[in-house]
């Protein structure tokens, strides 16, 4: 008996030894190398977010549409953001922007239209030549249309304390000045999706 708890002990301080040696590594490191460069790791940030209360300070006003839009029409809305931003203005004049040409074109950068035509107004805003917005070519550029937009909403007196469609109509004078309001969160929501990427 005193020989199987002998052999017992031998088998297990030889099978610590083993384990300890092969958990420790090799006796010497002479042939052993390690690289010390420092590792990249990428990490993505998130994109920061959108104030959300800045885009709709008054809430929104009346029923809301809604459009799907295929390509042509968001990169018409990345178009209108790219430009309020190289016009120094924020997101609220984006979402005003975008609400007005959602209701003008439906983000459809529109050419003259024929009968349908309302006088000779093109473009994402229905901007006409002959009220003085720019040429045919120049109205039709999407970044030369936001850009006359927003100088016109600028030359508003306290437009960024207005609710959308009161703002947006000062600048447009359009026969239906209520209309632009039903565009508002859809305009929000589009901001709050492109104005950082």
């Amino acid at each position: 008996m005193n020989t199987t708890i002998l052999r017992k002990t031998a088998l297990g301080i030889a099978g610590l030894a083993f384990t300890g040696g092969i958990l420790a590594g090799p006796a010497t490191h002479a042939h052993a190398t390690t690289d010390t460069r420092p590792v990249a790791v990428t990490v993505q940030a998130d994109k920061p977010a959108v104030d959300k209360g800045r885009l709709i300070p008054h809430g929104v006003q009346g029923d809301q549409s809604r459009i799907d839009l295929d390509d042509e029409q968001t990169a018409n809305v990345r178009a209108i953001i790219a430009a309020t931003k190289k016009s120094g203005l924020d997101e609220r004049a984006a979402v005003i922007s975008i609400a007005t040409a959602l209701q003008e074109s439906k983000l459809e950068n529109l050419g003259h239209l024929g009968d349908r035509n309302d006088h000779d107004s093109q473009g994402l805003f229905q901007q006409r030549p002959s009220s003085g917005w720019g040429t045919v070519e120049q109205i039709t550029d999407p970044e030369y249309a936001t850009t006359a937009f927003l100088k016109g909403l600028k030359q508003v007196d306290g437009w960024q304390d207005m609710p959308l469609t009161k703002a947006a109509q000062t600048v447009q004078v359009s026969a239906y000045p209520d209309h632009y309001a039903q565009w508002e969160q859809q305009a929000a929501d589009l901001v709050a999706e492109h104005w950082n990427s």
